[in-house]
């Protein structure tokens, strides 16, 4: 397994968030009860592990991402909050417990995504495709979404595996702009990531492609919209941006808190270079409203059809 990277030894103190990007604490009775469920289940939630804006919303509507493969990360990225260290054995019975999550939720689309796994020799595939197997078994109408890390010299293997148990929707985020990958992704490689969403598409044109950027990193406009065109390069269906939020003074900080009126330019741009779908504001998020999104990304494929075969 190799070393992760350390994560900023100096501290830098979290900026004071402007007010677009605020959000309410959690109180609500549904979102106990779906911290309850998660606890009585033995599932982490990328939700709270990566310290989400939007938990509250999303929990109190009994809508969770669930995080397989445990709750520790092998890598350690300078923007994100999940733990890491060496990760504990693989549960036999998670599979299982997502998908009587799904069920107890009553979920009509699911996200399942995972920490880095680089101590397995499959980087955790198989564990993707047992979960979806459970999900088709016991919740068949639960359309199912995944959010996969990049599988390192394991990839393409790992993503035929996954695209032949037939998920609905394939996400791999790219996260940021190539010239920041050594310092805020250092243990991925941009175009690896680049073409395991260009892989999906090619083992199976069927499947919706997702991928996602953070922006306030100190990226450039022009960054931005060649990650886009990179996206599109691939055949990358939805396109997700979100405002990076510093998690603790430990992590990369802030470098821009980005307006909204900027983050609608920037979807006007990437509809015009053809995504299906564009969801860009500072909370969006991989998984946020995710179903809604679904069903609006079905939509535009059958519209877009329609139109050729007119």
């Amino acid at each position: 397994m190799s070393e992760p990277v350390p994560l900023n030894t100096v501290a830098t103190p979290k900026q004071r968030k402007p007010d677009w990007i605020r959000v309410k604490a959690p109180t609500s009775t549904g979102f106990a009860e779906t911290r309850k469920l998660m606890r009585r289940l033995n599932l982490a939630t990328v939700c709270e592990e990566a310290a989400c804006p939007n938990i509250g919303e999303c929990w109190t509507k009994k809508h969770a991402t669930v995080m397989i493969l445990g709750d520790t990360c092998t890598r350690a990225c300078a923007f994100c909050n999940v733990k890491t260290g060496m990760p504990r054995m693989v549960d036999p019975m998670e599979p299982e417990n997502v998908a009587v999550a799904a069920a107890e939720l009553g979920l009509s689309h699911i996200v399942i995504t995972s920490v880095d796994r680089d101590d397995l020799p499959d980087g955790g595939a198989s564990q993707f495709v047992r979960v979806i197997e459970a999900l088709r078994r016991n919740t068949p109408t639960t359309t199912i979404e995944i959010l996969t890390p990049d599988f390192r010299n394991k990839a393409q293997a790992a993503v035929e595996r996954i695209v032949d148990a037939r998920p609905d929707v394939y996400n791999h985020n790219l996260e940021t702009v190539p010239r920041l990958y050594p310092t805020i992704r250092p243990g991925a490689r941009y175009y690896a990531s680049l073409r395991l969403l260009e892989s999906v598409k090619r083992h199976d044109p069927t499947i919706f492609t997702k991928s996602g950027v953070m922006v306030g990193l100190g990226e450039q406009r022009l960054e931005v919209h060649q990650v886009m065109d990179d996206m599109r390069s691939a055949d990358v269906d939805f396109l997700t941006m979100g405002q990076y939020l510093q998690p603790t003074p430990r992590h990369a900080k802030v470098e821009e808190f980005v307006t909204p009126q900027a983050f609608k330019a920037y979807a006007s741009i990437a509809r015009a270079k053809g995504f299906l779908l564009v969801a860009a504001s500072p909370l969006t998020r991989s998984s946020y409203h995710a179903g809604d999104d679904f069903e609006r990304l079905r939509a535009a494929r059958e519209a877009k059809f329609a139109k050729v075969t007119a």
